[in-house]
């Protein structure tokens, strides 16, 4: 059975919208997403802003400046709404594994 977009995130997801609690662009994100996850999780730049846009279509982050080619963005009401369900259904994954494995 298909994923239903959105119901669950992806890491590269996940970590995306934890970076936009605060506003930055593409390369901070990229970064810091590599920082926080000693390089086990990598975004290429083709992923992050195909993703960027899917976000800002479902009103999960808004654009918060253009500077030529930098674009800025930051998690909207929504998007932490989403980060917090997904944060929550992790949380019931490792409380499942715990009562279930020796």
């Amino acid at each position: 059975m298909a994923r239903a977009k959105y119901k669950t995130l992806t890491e590269q997801m996940f970590y995306i919208l934890i970076c936009l609690k605060t506003e930055c662009c593409g390369i901070d994100i990229m970064e810091m997403v590599a920082e926080m996850t000693d390089g086990r999780v990598v975004l290429g730049p083709g992923t992050l802003y195909t993703l960027l846009g899917d976000f800002m279509k479902q009103g999960f982050i808004k654009e918060t400046a253009v500077e030529g080619r930098k674009r800025s963005y930051v998690l909207t009401d929504s998007g932490r709404d989403v980060l917090k369900e997904e944060y929550e259904r992790l949380k019931a994954q490792v409380v499942d594994y715990e009562r279930n494995m020796p």
